[in-house]
């Protein structure tokens, strides 16, 4: 099981960074006309580097301009350039699932049907346009010496009692994201709250011990492993296991009662000025050689239900069944974009969290 979580766990490493300048990887078979494929991407550049490889050994006359950027930037920049009648990338890859989903339903976007579409799981797609291409949980995680002897929460329930039970020893050792400064801290606890008919009993103890709230999740991460901290709860798990492959202080636990799991959606604007080609990268991301790449190199489970092994969505929901609770891409995911709802849930959860 240690294994199969392993493999589950070791993907997209560290915090989004800011925008950096675009990095242009030239077509590989020397082509000085070759056509330029954009892609606006959240994905790091050495991150997306294996993905680019694999596309141009398929693709040589294809030159690839990969510009990495903040999810909001990615939103904003291709709605700008779109309403200023100006073309934007052919290809945007972003974890901001409820953004996404946005450009597509407010008619930034345009269907792509691939020969995968009709293979491609229900969840994973909105109307042929926005596809989920990555598979990654939300976890608990934990400092393995302090809890030599005794088995850390396992169960949003189990936290509750376990921080009640510690008293002083949790008193500001607990960390978790801030959910007015962090999208997937806000998608998580949205989900939480469709999820878990209690989870403001989660929030209140952990409010009550004092609880510490991060923009990221390495601000988190480097205090678990070092045992400032006990516990973090709802940390992208792709983002825990890169700190515990070299922070072995560092346990890493996928919630029984169930596992949130969000994903990174691709989709080829309306605006592109070569939708073909976002298009056929696109059908790269979601292929079999593609999502071995990702579950390969970059360690994230495949979508693509073609691909076999132990790091696969087929396979974790074969062996974990309902815990796992996949966001499914669909206009559920913009309920919380709306400016009231959001405002009253963070009111509600500052409210509980006993914040000033």
């Amino acid at each position: 099981m240690f294994r199969l979580a392993a493999a589950l766990f070791l993907s997209l490493a560290g915090p989004i960074a800011a925008a950096a300048a675009p990095d242009f990887f030239p077509a590989r078979s020397g082509r000085a006309d070759a056509p330029v494929l954009n892609v606006y991407s959240s994905l790091d550049d050495p991150l997306a580097q294996p993905l680019i490889d694999g596309f141009q050994s398929a693709n040589p006359d294809i030159a690839v301009r990969h510009e990495n950027m903040l999810t909001g930037e990615i939103y904003d920049r291709i709605v700008r350039e779109t309403d200023a009648g100006q073309k934007t990338a052919d290809f945007a890859f972003s974890s901001a699932m409820d953004l996404q989903v946005k450009l597509a339903n407010d008619g930034y976007a345009q269907p792509s049907d691939l020969p995968l579409t009709r293979a491609w799981p229900a969840w994973a797609n909105w109307r042929n346009t926005a596809y989920a291409l990555t598979f990654e949980p939300a976890v608990f995680v934990y400092h393995k010496p302090s809890f030599a002897g005794a088995k850390p929460p396992s169960t949003r329930a189990a936290f509750v009692r376990f921080l009640r039970e510690a008293g002083v020893k949790a008193e500001g050792r607990i960390g978790t994201y801030d959910i007015e400064r962090s999208g997937v801290g806000f998608l998580f606890m949205a989900r939480d709250q469709e999820q878990f008919g209690d989870i403001w009993s989660v929030i209140r103890a952990m409010g009550e011990a004092g609880v510490k709230l991060y923009a990221t999740s390495s601000d988190i991460l480097e205090r678990v492993a070092d045992g400032r901290f006990l516990l973090g709860y709802n940390i992208v798990g792709s983002y825990a296991a890169d700190w515990a492959a070299h922070h072995p202080d560092l346990g890493i636990i996928l919630p029984t009662d169930y596992t949130v799991v969000i994903s990174r959606i691709g989709l080829v604007p309306q605006a592109a000025a070569a939708p073909d080609l976002g298009r056929r990268y696109l059908e790269f991301f979601m292929s079999a050689e593609g999502q071995s790449i990702m579950a390969r190199e970059l360690h994230i489970a495949a979508v693509n239900p073609d691909v076999a092994g132990d790091n696969t969505a087929s396979t974790l929901q074969d062996i974990l069944g309902a815990q796992l609770r996949p966001v499914p891409v669909s206009p559920g995911l913009m309920v919380y974009l709306d400016q009231v709802k959001r405002a009253r849930l963070i009111a509600r959860w500052r409210d509980v969290l006993g914040l000033p």
